[in-house]
């Protein structure tokens, strides 16, 4: 199991909750990512790496590495490496035995069922047996998490999950296009109608009573309609932003299952 290379396209907050049990697991995990992430949930997103040049997220360390030959340093540490590379090109120089597409980009970026021994995807934008040996349910419900071996997803309804009794009001999208210039803080508590950011010079306001889970990093060129913030209505819950959803949880949960059946089925666990 350990000499298990899997490769995860993408490293925001939902594809750290899948990255996090593989390298608690003992899994040598790489992640890629895009050269300027967008993740809101910034606090628990691995991709933070790509600017920071590390991230911690409950006790696991990821760390950006410039190209392949810092992985197995990373890895000798217990850390995650975090590579720039969206088109996931690493993957035929490294051969992994696994290759998970978390990116949640809501179509398919280019992964194709012959890119590992074992393909995984998440969310919609992938069929079962085509682009991908098992597609994981992303949608909230009944089904999150659901191990999908033939078939899709649920389509993206583009209307956010319920959280504390909001669903669309709680995720906040940019009026117009700009520079994005952050004035809250993940962690701050809000109050509806005061200014959390700019784009170039328009003020964006809260849209709610809540703690500020989820905000953009300063200085991204956003065009209008991105989203850009994330209020949880849950006020007396403010460590939640810090640490892994339940819906991350889950599809880590997922994912793990999905390799651990492979690995026995061939005999390599």
């Amino acid at each position: 199991m350990r000499d298990s290379i899997i490769i995860v396209r993408g490293a925001g907050d939902l594809a750290t909750g899948v990255i996090y049990p593989l390298a608690r697991c003992g899994f040598r995990v790489l992640a890629t990512e895009i050269a300027q992430p967008t993740a809101i949930r910034r606090s628990v997103a691995f991709s933070e790496a790509i600017y920071e040049k590390t991230a911690e997220v409950e006790g696991v360390t990821a760390r950006k590495i410039e190209d392949l030959s810092g992985a197995e340093d990373c890895w000798a540490r217990g850390e995650v490496p975090v590579l720039c590379d969206p088109a996931a090109d690493c993957v035929r120089t490294l051969q992994p035995e696994i290759f998970v597409d978390a990116a949640i980009a809501k179509r398919n970026l280019g992964t194709s069922i012959d890119m590992a021994p074992l393909v995984i995807a998440l969310g919609p934008g992938f069929t079962a047996g085509a682009d991908a040996d098992a597609v994981i349910e992303t949608q909230r419900g009944h089904n999150l998490g659901r191990i999908i071996t033939e078939g899709t997803a649920a389509a993206n309804t583009g209307i956010p999950g319920i959280v504390g009794g909001y669903g669309r009001e709680r995720v906040i999208h940019s009026g117009n296009a700009g520079v994005f210039r952050a004035v809250c803080r993940i962690g701050d508590t809000v109050h509806k109608g005061q200014i959390l950011a700019y784009v170039d010079d328009q003020p964006v306001p809260a849209s709610l009573d809540g703690v500020l889970r989820g905000l953009l990093r300063s200085g991204l060129t956003v065009p209008a309609g991105f989203k850009i913030a994330d209020i949880d209505p849950r006020i007396e819950e403010k460590n939640n932003c810090f640490t892994i959803s339940d819906k991350a949880r889950a599809l880590g949960g997922s994912v793990l299952t999905v390799i651990c059946h492979y690995l026995m089925k061939e005999g390599k666990a």
